[in-house]
């Protein structure tokens, strides 16, 4: 539709001179504005809010995985620091975002689905920046369409199939981060295609650039799965950029510029962006919270709260005489402190096997007075900090001295209790049989600068090895019998690795000893080590290592009553019920819609049996197509059916509890290609006119079914109204279905 305006005026009262004939002569010149609006645009648009945005509120009840997502929402909104392994920080603060504006202030304990929000719970808020990005959606897989020069019949088609997809309506109202997702991976698609199909001449084609890399960088920062679609993007723009090298009729300036334009926008844009979400998510949650034990003493200790109010104004530099606790730098994801206790080890063990019977030494979960240790030199006998401090360095020949009992840190060739290919550590008790102490221990600083590093109070990542056999104290992580009260074992170990954490020890809380006595020094180790002195870490040390943990640590993951198998994804054997009422039969579940889902895997035979054909052919010397169709057709390939590849094989090798929406994303890439494929097989394909018409016909009846099988899962989809028990086994069209019902 195009509107245009006509503007014209003259001047009167003024005498006319030729200062002013120019005026003149603008002003009565036609002034044109000219729009283009595309309905079918506008109208897929209008649809799409309205079946995302309408009754958002709805259910006024928690909604299955609502209950994860909602708790670090609450945590953002009170600052408290936390750890979510599934993915990175971006989709969290686009939902605490939304969560925010609706002034949601954190309190509200997300323990249960279907626990009713409180009115002073704004729920539309809650859910409106996933509807929104759902909703979206649907004009840009329209624009993509045609971006991948395609008609717009073709692009209705894929707008109208993920405007009635049931399962993507339903992902969408909902405070969940798929609609996010594959909202930032089809703008990343469609900006780089804008670009790449503009004019060459137009410098304006770069911002579409720039906002694909943009869109990368959310795209990773949403989800990891994310980074999968994102390296697609970067083959495909590979690709183009090698067929942009070898065009002989561009300048080698001209490739040289193009070439950094893109990897600029398409590669650093999107690596800054990254870091830039973690960098936002680490300022703004500054606060000591639950998932602080996961995270090194180091860590812990720049969240104001938590460990801080212990290790604040602690001395840096650790001293002889100095008391410590030592922390194991493996022990995850619950902390434990090297830990001594007056029981000694049993004579013999289960097995029968001896032991030395000296003092136990463990490694202990919780904080307690016989954490601390006091270091000590071999060469004097004082356990007290010298005028000034004489700091221990890398390479120092040290003593530890339990503080509750005295008992100095030992090792010898006896095998340890529950690891017998290792040495026992224990808590040295001269019996008087013939086996003298061994209780040297040398300093080796895992992490210096340089040789003559001083060992720091939470920074020195440390290795305490044996003097006499250069075995290494280490945690192996093995529960004791009862007469070791479940606490950890520690071991000596000669055959390490380099690089094992498990091996690694650090100071924790450090204090400066001042009493020599026995009695004085345990009450001493009582007291509080506060002091109001505040200590930093940077931000490079507190983003490695929170990516290090989001990819190492895995929090427990239980079997779920409605997981599933990537395989069981593609014939939707599988649904998901997200809500039900408390006291009716009205339910909320993800399923798809059966039919759109069928063409969607028919699509997916039919352009890989398509492919074989044609490249069968082509080897042959047969061209069934012109080469510009031929390229077109190769794009959709690589964009749609590499989109579904990369976003559904990863599945099949992890070993993590999956459900049916990680599907979602590679479901939309099929719905781009099934009108596209069905244009390029009515225009390329079908000779005859009879056969083009029986194809529309045909695709009509689809589209129809498609509509009518949309409104018969609406009640599923929407939670209203609600069925009978009858029509809700109507709608079990799958005996693997899980759809609830209570009979009246």
């Amino acid at each position: 539709m195009s509107l245009t305006c006509w503007a014209t005026g003259s001047i009167h009262g003024v005498e006319e001179n030729e200062g002013h004939s120019w005026v003149s002569e603008m002003l009565q010149l036609p002034l044109v504005v000219t729009a283009q609006v595309d309905l079918l645009l506008v109208l897929v648009s209008l649809l799409a809010f309205w079946t995302r945005l309408s009754h958002l509120s709805y259910p006024n009840a928690v909604v299955f995985d609502e209950v994860y997502y909602g708790q670090f929402v609450s945590l953002y909104m009170k600052r408290v620091f936390f750890i979510d392994d599934s993915g990175p920080p971006l989709g969290h603060m686009i939902l605490a975002f939304g969560a925010y504006l609706g002034g949601f202030d954190g309190n509200f304990v997300w323990n249960r689905i279907g626990a009713e929000y409180p009115t002073t719970v704004n729920v539309w808020s809650l859910r409106l920046l996933p509807a929104l990005c759902g909703a979206l959606c649907v004009p840009l897989v329209y624009l993509l369409t045609l971006e991948l020069k395609f008609s717009h019949l073709s692009a209705l088609g894929a707008a109208v199939l993920l405007l009635l997809e049931n399962s993507l309506i339903v992902q969408s109202r909902f405070m969940l981060l798929e609609s996010v997702l594959i909202f930032f991976v089809l703008l990343a698609f469609f900006s780089y295609l804008r670009f790449h199909n503009a004019p060459s001449s137009s410098w304006s084609r770069y911002i579409w650039l720039i906002l694909s890399g943009v869109s990368c960088g959310a795209v990773v920062g949403v989800k990891y799965m994310g980074l999968f679609s994102y390296l697609l993007l970067l083959v495909v723009a590979s690709l183009h950029t090698w067929k942009l090298i070898g065009d002989k009729t561009i300048s080698h300036r001209n490739v040289c510029v193009q070439c950094v334009h893109r990897v600029l926008c398409l590669v650093v844009v999107p690596v800054l962006l990254y870091v830039f979400w973690f960098y936002v998510h680490l300022s703004f949650l500054n606060r000591s919270g639950p998932h602080d034990q996961l995270m090194s003493s180091a860590f812990q200790a720049s969240l104001q709260g938590g460990l801080s109010r212990i290790t604040r104004g602690q001395p840096l530099e650790v001293a002889y005489g100095s008391q410590v606790t030592l922390r194991s730098s493996v022990s995850q994801p619950i902390p434990c402190w090297l830990h001594s206790h007056k029981v000694n080890y049993p004579i013999r063990y289960d097995n029968g096997r001896g032991s030395s019977h000296q003092q136990q030494v463990t490694c202990y979960p919780f904080k307690d007075v016989n954490n601390w240790w006091i270091i000590k030199d071999p060469g004097r006998q004082q356990l007290v900090v010298d005028t000034p401090p004489r700091p221990v360095r890398h390479g120092d020949v040290i003593q530890l001295v339990h503080g509750m009992t005295s008992r100095f840190l030992n090792s010898h060739d006896v095998a340890a209790p529950m690891s017998p290919h290792t040495q026992e550590v224990s808590g040295y008790i001269d019996f008087n049989v013939s086996m003298p102490a061994q209780n040297l221990w040398r300093v080796d600083i895992s992490n210096r600068e340089a040789e003559s590093e001083v060992w720091k109070t939470i920074l020195s990542e440390v290795r305490l090895v044996h003097v006499n056999t250069s075995a290494v104290l280490k945690l192996s992580g093995v529960p004791l019998p009862d007469w070791g009260f479940r606490q950890l074992e520690v071991v000596a170990d000669k055959l390490f690795k380099a690089h094992s954490s498990s091996l690694e020890w650090t100071v924790e809380e450090h204090r400066y000893g001042t009493s020599q006595e026995q009695k004085e020094r345990e009450a001493e180790l009582h007291s509080p080590t506060h002091i109001d002195v505040d200590r930093k870490i940077s931000f490079w040390a507190k983003f490695v290592e929170l990516q290090w943990k989001m990819l190492t640590v895995k929090q427990e993951e239980s079997e779920h009553k409605y997981s599933s198998s990537p395989l069981e994804w593609i014939t939707m054997e599988t649904n998901i019920a997200y809500w039900l009422h408390s006291s009716t039969n009205a339910q909320i579940h993800l399923i798809g819609n059966p039919v759109s889902w069928g063409v969607a895997n028919l699509s997916l035979l039919a352009y890989q049996l398509l492919a074989v054909v044609y490249l069968l052919r082509r080897r042959r010397g047969l061209k069934d197509v012109p080469d510009g169709v031929w390229d077109q057709f190769v794009c959709l390939g690589c964009v749609c059916v590499g989109g579904w590849l990369v976003n559904f094989v990863p599945f099949l090798l992890m070993d993590k509890t999956l459900f049916l929406y990680h599907y979602l994303p590679a479901l939309c890439y099929l719905y781009l290609l099934s009108p596209a494929l069905l244009e390029h097989a009515h225009t390329h394909l079908l000779s005859s006119l009879t056969h083009q018409r029986a194809l529309c016909v045909g695709a009509l009846a689809v589209l129809l079914s498609i509509f009518l099988t949309y409104r018969t899962f609406c009640p599923l989809t929407y939670g209203s109204p609600e069925l009978s028990a009858h029509q809700l086994q109507g709608l079990k069209w799958r005996d693997t279905w899980d759809i609830l019902y209570r009979r009246r």
